[in-house]
């Protein structure tokens, strides 16, 4: 596990290492090597001051037309980027603003291995904007107490939505009674499509932060990307997550916010062995009988 210091608080860095690592450092330890990174910060505030506004992003030009079209076919393309308006393009991967701290290098490396030594424009387009979709594995199993739990090793596991079902859209179930309706309550994975929010003149990257890394450990500077163009904080709002949300002048005003070339540099990180874990969704349903009063 790679894990950014310096910019998430000391009381979260020891928090998180302890908690995965598999022989965790000691406080003091963590302590002075979050100073150091601390004091690199500071540095490089003053040195890249403004490096990440403005990042040049450049049109995919005609060759990629036949891979937009077939991208463009998906339905995923279409329903998770409907909010705000949208652009693919080339985006600096260096420049990109990231709020995720952490990088599973042996997941990364994977990604790395299957770029290969040379990959052509083809094979990168479809590794940052798949339209096959692969899923990882997962096992889901329910409980005498109503509870359906799904377990991934892929952090992309997620609740989905609730989706109402009329009679005619559900067969080869065996019930005790006749259909009216039924609600499905879905868990699944993202789109995956690399992709990233701008704001405030800058960049950042919302999904894909390892392929990102493993692109840019096999020397790719550029990246084609999903952009979603946020014209107001409340755009933002809407469809940045939960990091950015709760923070977004640690990502749009500082004047030198982490970026995804801060994950190679020595002195703002800390690397250790770490606990394999699952990603957990439990869904839980309840239900409620009785008499309400007829209009």
């Amino acid at each position: 596990m790679l894990y950014l210091l310096g910019r998430p608080t000391l009381r979260e860095c020891i928090r998180f290492i302890q908690r995965r690592a598999v022989d965790p450092p000691a406080a003091g330890r963590l302590t002075e090597a979050w100073g150091a990174a601390a004091a690199r910060i500071a540095e490089i505030e003053k040195e890249e001051a403004g490096l990440a506004d403005h990042p040049q992003v450049q049109p995919l030009g005609p060759r990629y037309e036949p891979l937009l079209i077939e991208l463009l076919k998906d339905p995923l393309a279409h329903y998770a980027f409907n909010t705000v308006p949208v652009d693919i393009v080339m985006v600096p991967l260096d420049r990109l603003v990231v709020y995720q701290n952490h990088i599973d290098l042996d997941f990364a490396r994977s990604l790395e291995r299957r770029l290969g030594p040379a990959p052509g424009e083809e094979q990168i387009f479809r590794t940052c904007l798949p339209s096959d979709h692969p899923l990882p594995p997962v096992e889901w199993a329910s409980d005498r107490d109503g509870r359906f739990v799904f377990l991934s090793p892929s952090n992309d596991l997620r609740f989905l939505r609730a989706v109402p079902l009329r009679s005619g859209q559900v067969v080869n179930t065996a019930l005790s009674g006749v259909l009216v309706g039924m609600v499905g309550i879905a868990v699944g994975f993202g789109s995956n499509f690399l992709n990233a929010m701008h704001a405030g003149n800058r960049l950042i990257l919302h999904n894909g932060t390892h392929r990102a890394f493993a692109l840019r450990s096999a020397g790719i500077t550029h990246a084609p990307c999903i952009v979603q163009y946020a014209s107001s904080r409340e755009e933002l709002d809407l469809i940045a997550p939960e990091a950015v949300r709760k923070r977004p002048e640690a990502f749009l005003e500082h004047p030198r916010p982490a970026l995804l070339k801060d994950y190679f540099d020595p002195r703002l990180r800390i690397v250790f062995p770490s606990r394999r874990r699952l990603r957990q969704v439990t869904v839980r349903f309840q239900v409620e009988e009785g008499w309400v009063p007829a209009v």
